[in-house]
């Protein structure tokens, strides 16, 4: 690796964490009702929504009815987007004339769109008319995330509260999470972007002449630019860890991503919010400890793998190397594996956006995961198969690795023949048992849905790449739809009717199939009463807490994946050779 190349790392990390906690405590105070800056402008805003909506903030709901106003929302939010899709063609703002979706891809889309996985099986400037990006996917990307926030501070409120029967609003949650913290962010970021070249028009696509005319006087003399209204929604897809591009080529698109500058701040709002809300939880609970020691479990484990890709990308490719082909660092080239990689952005940059998409739940790309060497895609794959808990999406990861809290000090507890203890809660059965259907919910769903795809005629006749490369391209479709990642290796065509309905399916189980039991967990916790701190009690602060549960999310993903793994971008790498 080169200094440059260091130094991006190292200035990456270091803005991501200085923001975090400013953001974090910021978001504690949103969620506890406590008075903002820009409490005076959008107070009023806020009590107009629910006395429009019919909506009692002060309402208090147990998990049950929680869960059943997150699932009745998300249900029409869905609704609404497949209807769009299936009636564009008669709707406005749809200057290019794009004809109705097929039903298949229309349920595909609007499943992925809510549960903030943000899969595209279509090409966005060829498919979607603008209201469809704006009325349906943008505004998707602000709800689904703050359905992700808002069950994540149910969760936190069930460690807070005791002897209590509720853990807060849905309505109330989600509304504040829009208005105060995803809204303001994304306006300011969307203003950001379109200065820096990110297109925002209404215009219909522009079309013009080539600047050197290729081939006979009858091949084609002109090009087609897609426009339209991207910059709000690269702001929002970003934030909110959607991941769903504008544009087919995602962040590598020069119209969503157009200079370092860009690329830079959108690479930073794929973990700002996750990593912020480490120090929401440690505000709310009362323990800023906590949230530092999460933290640094993501981070370490975040920053090993960023140097894992980015030695196998710069190291190229064996099979050229063996060839005589140089591929190391000079003076007139970049060196490394840069097939699928923009030259404006090189090896380090992209590497580290892949690491960070799939660590983020976010799923967007500025190169093609496609294109990497075996070892170094096997890195944003194997990130989406521990369970999109380092970093993950907003909320969803936090609340996710809060499981494995959970079961690490359950295994500590054992160690001692100790009932396990977190935050003055004591965990037991009910807890345990549902954090072993978080867990084993993807891993059903990724591993099943890779079998039955590599059995049956449809889903082998969408691979593009026979042998080790396709297996993994299943693969890492089924683990981004269970883990609602949305990025792929894009070589599966997936745009058919077995993958549009299979992986639709998988995407609703990775989502909902986790959070009703962390909701359940969240109620549990909440009914309990808080037991004092003891010699006994497990510190979960401390360096060795912050080694032992990097232990049990790698060991998790470890015996779950690695067979499967090893099928894939193993096998694809020892053939390199």
């Amino acid at each position: 690796m080169t200094e440059n190349g260091l130094f991006q790392i190292i200035l990456y990390f270091v803005t991501l964490l200085l923001l975090a906690k400013p953001l974090g405590v910021y978001m504690a105070a949103v969620y506890e009702n406590r008075p903002v800056l820009i409490n005076r402008l959008l107070a009023p805003l806020e009590a107009w929504v629910y006395r429009f909506s019919g909506v009692k903030p002060e309402h208090e709901m147990r998990w049950k009815e929680y869960a059943a106003a997150l699932l009745w929302f998300n249900l029409f939010g869905g609704l609404a987007v497949f209807a769009l899709q299936m009636l564009q063609a008669y709707l406005p703002l749809n200057p290019q004339q794009m004809n109705n979706v097929s039903v298949d891809s229309a349920f595909n889309t609007a499943v992925s769109f809510i549960t903030n996985t943000n899969w595209q099986g279509y090409s966005g400037e060829t498919t979607m008319s603008y209201l469809t990006q704006m009325l349906g996917l943008s505004v998707q990307n602000f709800v689904s995330a703050a359905t992700g926030m808002a069950v994540l501070v149910a969760m936190i409120r069930g460690f807070q509260r005791r002897h209590s029967e509720t853990i807060g609003n849905f309505w109330t949650d989600l509304t504040r999470g829009i208005l105060y913290i995803l809204m303001p962010l994304s306006f300011v970021l969307a203003l950001v972007l379109a200065g820096q070249g990110v297109v925002q028009t209404f215009k219909p696509y522009h079309t013009l002449p080539l600047v050197e005319q290729v081939g006979t006087a009858t091949e084609k003399t002109t090009q087609t630019l897609a426009l339209g209204p991207a910059a709000s929604q690269v702001a929002i897809k970003q934030l909110g860890t959607n991941g769903g591009g504008f544009f087919n080529a995602n962040s590598a698109h020069p119209f969503e991503n157009p200079t370092p500058l860009s690329n830079f701040l959108e690479m930073l709002l794929l973990l700002l919010i996750p990593a912020a809300l480490c120090h929401t939880f440690g505000t709310m609970v009362g323990d800023s400890r906590q949230g530092w020691a999460i933290l640094s479990a993501m981070t370490l484990v975040m920053v090993s793998l960023v140097f894992v890709t980015v030695a196998y990308e710069q190291g190229g490719n064996p099979a050229l190397t063996a060839l005589g082909i140089e591929q190391s660092v000079g003076i007139d080239q970049s060196g490394g594996n840069m097939e699928g990689k923009e030259t404006r952005f090189g090896i380090v940059n992209s590497a580290l956006w892949a690491t960070a998409t799939a660590a983020a739940s976010n799923g967007s790309v500025n190169s093609m995961h496609d294109s990497f060497t075996p070892l170094g895609g096997l890195v944003p794959m194997w990130l989406i198969q521990l369970g999109e808990v380092i970093f993950g999406g907003v909320g969803s990861g936090l609340y996710g690795m809060l499981v494995f809290v959970l079961i690490a000090v359950f295994v500590a507890g054992l160690m001692i023949g100790r009932t396990p203890e977190y935050l003055g809660k004591k965990i037991e059965a009910f807890e345990i048992k549902m954090a072993a259907i978080i867990i084993l919910i993807p891993a059903f769903f990724i591993l099943g849905g890779t079998a039955i795809a590599i059995m049956v005629e449809a889903g082998k006749t969408a691979v593009a790449n026979p042998g080790a490369h396709g297996f993994s391209e299943i693969l890492y479709a089924f683990s981004s739809a269970a883990g609602n990642n949305g990025s792929a290796f894009a070589g599966l065509s997936a745009n058919a009717p077995f993958y549009n309905i299979t992986l639709g399916i998988v995407m609703l189980f990775g989502r909902y199939g986790i959070i009703i039991p962390v909701l359940a967990i969240a109620g549990s916790l909440a009914a309990k009463k808080t037991v004092p701190t003891t010699l006994g009690t497990l510190p979960t602060h401390t360096p060795l807490f912050v080694m032992l549960l990097i232990g049990i999310v790698l060991l998790v993903g470890a015996l779950t994946f690695v067979p499967a793994l090893a099928l894939g971008p193993v096998v694809e790498h020892l053939e390199l050779f």
